[in-house]
């Protein structure tokens, strides 16, 4: 379609440009010029986000309407031999191959991450993957933890003998994100980052515990960000999530890396209540709070002139909730019955 606004227009001339030369078209999707577009909504007129917002989410739906012809008109490839070479005596016609991705789907996992990437990238945010493999520094150091400190103590953490370690949550990125885009704050924008990410515990495994799962992490910092700001932000995106206008409230907590900290709470969907009563009403999802000075200084920002805050949640509960899931077990268990619900 055309587009009324010029940037939308330009913008959706070089995204359909890409598809006709990426192999991967689905990358088009997450492309920095789509994601400017939202960014963008925020700094218009009231009167003009609307429209805006429309024609820039047409755009996206067009790309993956596009995106969904081009991958079903594609020819099938030949199958790839994966013997080696002076191994390879089967004849050319019986060399195995593998099957078509028509019998397969995204894990549910898998789906559920880029929904929640997908709010928050139209509320601002840009994603970046966090790390399976990291250091000392920025699993403690960077988040102040001291040497030594008991805090330690909470994260039950795998290590390499090398002294390498396999994240106990997606924490260990902000530091750098806040490197990485302070940039932004000297052009009047803000760091607004979500990372989401596999972490690892030496957990005793059961109906509600894993020793790998999914975090989403949350950065945001700008000049007088306030804790009123933290609750909006997962208010919306909760609400969003559960497709219900949600009420919340956040309870003191401790974590080293932030100052005050939070456990963030929501009002129960009601998918998920079993009856009417107070202790039904509100559920924990996960921990907040604003950053700490020391964790802004690390990361070369002013404390007193940046505030920012941070938030953490586990990706399997959130989904076990949405789907009434009962065992955490099940998403790692490769059962095929319990797959194709998704």
């Amino acid at each position: 379609m055309e587009y009324q606004n010029a940037d939308i227009a330009r913008i959706a001339q070089e995204l359909r440009q890409k598809l006709a030369d990426v192999p991967d078209k689905r990358t088009v999707l997450r492309d920095p010029a789509l994601k400017s577009l939202y960014e963008q909504i925020k700094t218009l007129p009231s009167e003009e986000r609307g429209a805006f917002g429309k024609a820039v989410n047409r755009l996206k739906e067009e790309l993956e309407d596009e995106i969904a012809s081009l991958q079903a008109s594609s020819t099938s490839l030949p199958p790839i031999d994966i013997t080696a070479p002076w191994d390879d005596n089967t004849p050319a016609n019986k060399r195995p191959g593998f099957l078509p991705t028509t019998q397969g789907s995204l894990h549910p996992l898998t789906q559920e991450i880029e929904k929640i990437c997908d709010i928050y990238q139209r509320m601002g945010f840009v994603v970046e993957e966090s790390r399976e493999i990291d250091d000392d520094y920025h699993m403690f150091a960077s988040l102040n933890f001291p040497e030594g400190h008991p805090a330690r103590d909470d994260y039950d953490t795998f290590m390499t003998d090398e002294g390498l370690v396999a994240p106990a949550h997606t924490s260990t990125m902000q530091n750098r994100v806040m490197q990485k885009y302070a940039k932004n704050l000297d052009n009047n924008a803000p760091i607004a980052v979500v990372i989401p990410g596999r972490v690892f515990r030496n957990e005793d495994v059961d109906a509600t515990h894993e020793h790998t799962f999914y975090q989403v992490e949350g950065v945001y910092v700008d000049k007088g960000i306030t804790v009123g700001n933290l609750v909006a932000v997962l208010k919306a995106y909760m609400s969003e999530f559960f497709g219900e206008d949600l009420h919340v409230k956040i309870q003191p907590f401790y974590f080293p890396f932030t100052e005050p900290s939070f456990e963030f709470a929501i009002e129960r969907p009601e998918i998920l209540r079993k009856n009417n009563s107070e202790e039904q009403k509100w559920l924990e999802l996960g921990g907040c709070g604003m950053i700490h000075p020391n964790v802004l200084k690390e990361a070369g920002l002013d404390p007193t002139v940046y505030t920012g805050f941070a938030w953490g949640f586990g990706v399997e509960r959130m989904v076990m909730m949405k789907n009434g899931i009962e065992d955490i077990r099940h998403f790692q268990s490769g059962n095929l019955k319990f797959l194709r619900q998704f």
